[in-house]
């Protein structure tokens, strides 16, 4: 089984990329981020002509989480407090969560906040944000299910997966804050699927707009696949496609995949 994680920007622009890009790759699961679209407009007729089954949380303009499934999905909660409770509701008037359930393994599709600047009202939404996070991951796992946690994380958890790590203290998506929050979410039990094969450096999932950073590979890996221990065992590839980061319009995120 291969599942897919990709921070899109926006389905409607990008459309034909999705499709392009599945028909080359049909992997079972994929996980879209800044749909960036309402519910009752988002296109689920090209995806299910492709043969997918189509879950989404979406917002008009921003954010918007979506997930895309040969099979059909079952258990499907959209939100932290489905899950979490009342404490989460403030959270989930943001589109950022979606999940469902196949094969026995629960598919967490999230889109993290970036959090704009240290020490900004953004930034302290983003922390309390990871801390209901833990709570969510945390209340899954007493069902016992694999999990596979997924999606644009807005976090570089080490300076490896950033093409400098000069003056990252001081940057959003590498504070040590921010790396601390997640550290203490992966303590649950979850292993970075990439990582477990391949540990060098220079390898990247967004790159800036700006100032040609993809051209000049300036980029960051902020695109995770995090997994349960049994999970992490019968992964067998995890890999960064950069090949749609290429083409003319794309997103600047590039798709993550790992394999079971």
């Amino acid at each position: 089984m291969r599942v897919a994680t990709w921070n899109i920007n926006s389905i409607r622009t990008r459309q034909q990329i999705v499709i392009d890009w599945l028909q080359q790759h049909r992997v079972d699961v994929l996980c879209l981020q800044e749909t960036k679209v309402q519910d009752r407009e988002f296109p689920r007729s090209p995806f299910a002509d492709l043969g997918y089954n189509t879950y989404i949380s979406g917002q008009k303009s921003y954010n918007g989480v979506a997930i895309f499934s040969l099979q059909p999905l079952s258990e499907i909660s959209c939100g932290f407090s489905p899950i979490v409770g009342d404490e989460a509701k403030d959270f989930d008037e943001q589109k950022r969560v979606i999940s469902g359930v196949i094969n026995n393994i629960r598919i967490v599709n999230l889109y993290v906040p970036n959090g704009s600047a240290i020490a900004s009202e953004k930034y302290e939404y983003k922390l309390n944000w990871l801390k209901i996070l833990q709570k969510y991951l945390q209340t899954l796992q007493i069902q016992e299910q694999e999990i596979c946690v997924c999606g644009d994380f807005n976090i570089a958890l080490e300076d490896k997966d950033i093409y400098t790590s000069k003056g990252r203290e001081q940057h959003i998506m590498s504070s040590p804050v921010e790396r601390e929050a997640l550290k203490q979410i992966l303590e649950l039990g979850f292993q970075d699927a990439f990582r477990k094969f391949t540990l060098d450096e220079g390898h990247y999932s967004w790159w800036d707009y700006r100032a040609a950073g993809f051209n000049r590979n300036r980029g960051w890996r902020i695109d995770h696949h995090y997994l349960t221990p049994k999970l992490y065992q019968q992964a067998t590839k995890s890999w960064i496609d950069v090949e749609p980061r290429k083409l003319t319009k794309p997103s600047d995120h590039a798709p993550a995949i790992v394999e079971f």
